[in-house]
């Protein structure tokens, strides 16, 4: 069951973080640096330990996300979506304040700027908690795009797509090539396998669900962004 705090999927930029309350799991998104990137704070709710989902920028106010939030959580994962440096400007002055182990794929490893703690592939799983992600790579905006999935037993799912996906269409490709192989991933392994009620949340702007974007596919797929 989902508990909306002031949650409506839209944050204004440096405006009040939004939370939503799962059975399991706490989200909470903000709006962070010059690009309006959204990071996420998930948040076990048995265990108090947290991920976050792309220290994008403003490290203050990152750690204050965390410092600030209930129970004062243990952040002790950081995931990098992928390599483009909007999404991990603040990656090592978070970590490093927070002792936190960094993830990331291996093919968008080695732009970032510290080595990731642990490398993750297409069907593997990250924990925060009791609470298990699965990896979803993502091919296409980058190498290594990934996105991560929480199947919540008890409601929808809940998909954190970085810049692969967005309401409206895919993320940004700079080949017929690239955009190909996104607009497959995106159709063989979300669409594909996951229902309507997914709500997905992209590395910026507001959120929204599978349902709501299943219609488009065939336009995005034809005018090839």
């Amino acid at each position: 069951m989902d508990v909306l705090e002031d949650y409506t999927g839209h944050v204004a930029p440096d405006g009040p973080a939004a939370r939503r309350t799962l059975d399991a799991l706490t989200i909470t998104k903000v709006s962070v640096g010059p690009m309006d990137n959204n990071a996420y704070l998930l948040v076990c709710r048995a265990t108090n330990e947290a991920l976050l989902v792309d220290a994008a920028a403003d490290p203050v106010r990152l750690s204050d996300l965390v410092g600030h939030s209930l129970g004062r959580p243990r952040l002790k994962t950081v995931v990098t979506t992928h390599q483009h440096a909007d999404h991990w400007g603040a990656l090592g002055a978070v970590a490093g304040a927070n002792g936190s182990n960094t993830v990331a794929h291996p093919a968008d490893a080695g732009v970032l700027p510290i080595p990731p703690d642990f490398l993750v592939e297409h069907g593997d799983t990250v924990r925060v908690g009791e609470v298990a992600l699965e990896v979803i790579h993502l091919r296409g905006h980058t190498p290594g795009s990934i996105a991560l999935l929480y199947r919540d037993p008890n409601g929808h799912p809940h998909l954190f797509t970085g810049d692969s996906l967005f309401p409206g269409g895919v993320g940004r490709t700079t080949s017929p090539e690239d955009f190909a192989s996104l607009i497959g991933d995106v159709t063989s392994r979300v669409f594909d396998v996951l229902p309507d009620d997914t709500w997905f949340y992209p590395g910026h702007g507001d959120d929204s669900t599978l349902g709501r974007e299943r219609p488009h596919l065939d336009e995005w797929r034809s005018r090839g962004w």
